[in-house]
């Protein structure tokens, strides 16, 4: 197991938790990174029923970018940060959807 052994030159902390393999992924960390602070503003937003329509689309948004996120994913940490951000993308879009919807009061 190399890949457990080997340590690269990354030397910043966010560097070293998503660039296990000791390689720059910079697509693949802006991925992960955009579902996570996607995933954040769902679930912050998801708790004031007011904002459901920034809950909804922010959720639906993190949920794309995160399954994105997955499908191109090249280490654990990117595949950690991933699956957080999707879970609150996804509580996020859920609660937003109770609450009114993606087009709620506007449309109809």
């Amino acid at each position: 197991m190399t890949q457990a052994v080997h340590r690269g030159t990354i030397t910043h902390p966010v560097g070293t938790l998503l660039n296990t393999d000791g390689r720059s992924h910079p697509k693949e960390n802006s991925f992960a990174s955009i579902a996570l602070v996607l995933g954040l503003v769902a679930a912050i937003t998801s708790i004031f029923s007011g904002l459901h329509l920034i809950s909804c689309w922010a959720g639906l948004a993190g949920l794309l970018v995160g399954a994105w996120a997955q499908l191109i994913s090249a280490t654990t940490g990117q595949r950690f940060i991933t699956v957080i951000g999707l879970g609150g993308s996804g509580v996020g879009f859920y609660l937003g959807m109770a609450h009114g919807g993606l087009f709620g009061g506007v449309l109809g």
